[in-house]
């Protein structure tokens, strides 16, 4: 990645290290790269979720896309899954979402999709930050009636929300169900959506302020959620993070039901159907250990890449397969969707439910998570750079692999959206790979403060 774009965009403290002039650039070279070979007078869209800050980084990008002669439509708040899916609809040039996902209000980010509905690749996105850093777009700047026009959109959730129940056919109204929208994009979706699905919903977390997206709430803390539905005799518990890209599930005991569970579920469906295109499931290197086993017993072929949906979906256009996610609850359906959706998960999910007659529990049994121990170190951005030549480091990995031999695993990686290392170890054995973990991070905090 760039020393702008991270694995999911920009990202940063608003109106810190995300600026407005820097989000008014981004725009500016967004435009000027993406609308390059155009003949007709571009369009980008803008959608946001329910940050304090989104509105004032709109107003900036707006200002860049509009100085170098594209029109705006500003869809309002919505989900990122709804502007990779409107882009497309609308007929725009580009798609740009205001989000941080699942980090605090701080926090907030730019995330940016083609005219196809797909994330940037990398050489389009060091394109934009050439022209950012070399500040090379001057040039670009037009006057007069040249000077891009902003309207805004009064029909994109309904769009948006029409298209993902066109998914299902199932009838729902058999299912209990409790979502959490995280106080994000979810709220302005969830009602039209599920109430529309099923007579028996009930929407939490769903009076954004502000201030309070993803705050004790979301697929990020999962315990009010898991509250409700164990009080009120939940089939389901689903939460989403802020921009509603990500879901995670709560069965009707209480259980966490994370994206492997998920896709495991999914695949098993799909396959059933004739729908799990060359009988393979694409994950991360995060995925779980027991998915891998799930998928050795149920002879589906398991593909794993690095850390990050973008490489999901890369290897999935890559050879053509129409199904994977991530552990955190990105999962991609390519026959539905362009990138992680959410909602379109939640509903796919509630969809093998209601066709199968199961709880959720039953459903997830198909697959035995094995332990694992995460854990998270603080590190500067030169400590996330230093971390990939320490020795010291590097001689910790090796020995913890020796130890783990066969019967486990340890990955150790910089996160690529928050300023983190994580150390990750599974294993039958918890209190082994506790140890190994703790051992390894504490190597890690001394060599990178």
């Amino acid at each position: 990645m760039g020393r702008l774009f991270g694995t999911d965009g920009v990202r940063g403290i608003a109106n810190g290290t995300l600026t407005c002039e820097l989000a008014m650039n981004i725009g500016r070279a967004a435009a000027c790269v993406l609308t390059a070979n155009t003949e007709h007078r571009p369009r980008f869209i803008i959608g946001s979720d329910t940050r304090i800050s989104s509105d004032m980084l709109i107003s900036a990008i707006c200002a860049g896309v509009t100085s170098v002669g594209a029109d705006v439509t500003v869809l309002g708040v919505v989900p990122t899954p709804a502007v990779a899916y409107l882009v497309g609809k609308y007929n725009a040039d580009a798609g740009i979402m205001i989000s941080a996902s699942h980090n605090p209000a701080s926090f907030n980010g730019i995330k940016i999709f083609s005219s196809d509905g797909f994330k940037l690749p990398d050489a389009l996105e060091e394109q934009i930050e050439t022209l950012i850093i070399y500040n090379n777009l001057g040039q670009s700047v037009v006057t007069d009636g040249n000077i891009g026009t902003v309207t805004y959109s009064d029909t994109a959730v309904d769009d948006y929300v029409l298209h993902l129940r066109s998914t299902i056919n199932s009838d729902l109204k058999g299912l209990k169900i409790a979502v959490d929208c995280a106080n994000g994009s979810a709220s302005k979706t969830a009602h039209k959506l599920f109430d529309g699905l099923s007579d028996n919903v009930t929407i939490l977390h769903c009076t954004p302020d502000g201030m309070n997206i993803n705050k004790d709430c979301g697929s990020t803390h999962l315990d009010s959620l898991t509250g409700f539905v164990l009080k009120n005799n939940c089939d389901i518990g689903i939460a989403f993070d802020g921009d509603a890209d990500r879901c995670l599930c709560i069965d009707e005991n209480g259980n966490v039901v994370d994206g492997d569970f998920i896709m495991a579920i999914c695949a098993l469906d799909l396959r059933s159907r004739g729908k799990l295109n060359k009988n393979t499931v694409v994950g991360t290197i995060m995925t779980n250990f027991g998915f891998t086993k799930f998928c050795e017993e149920n002879n589906i072929r398991f593909i794993p890449t690095k850390v990050g949906d973008r490489f999901v979906l890369e290897e999935m256009l890559l050879e053509d397969y129409r199904f994977g996610g991530e552990q955190s609850g990105h999962i991609i359906f390519t026959d539905h969707a362009t990138t992680g959706d959410g909602q379109l998960t939640a509903i796919q999910l509630l969809d093998v439910m209601a066709r199968n007659g199961k709880k959720l529990s039953e459903l997830a049994s198909v697959m035995t998570r094995y332990p694992q121990v995460m854990v998270n170190l603080t590190v500067s951005q030169e400590g996330k750079l230093r971390f990939y030549t320490d020795p010291h480091i590097k001689s910790a990995m090796d020995e913890a692999k020796k130890q783990l031999s066969d019967s486990g695993r340890i990955v150790v990686r910089p996160s690529g959206t928050e300023p983190l290392i994580r150390v990750m170890t599974e294993g039958m054995d918890k209190e082994q790979i506790e140890t190994i973990a703790n051992n390894v991070a504490e190597i890690i905090k001394k060599r990178l403060g």
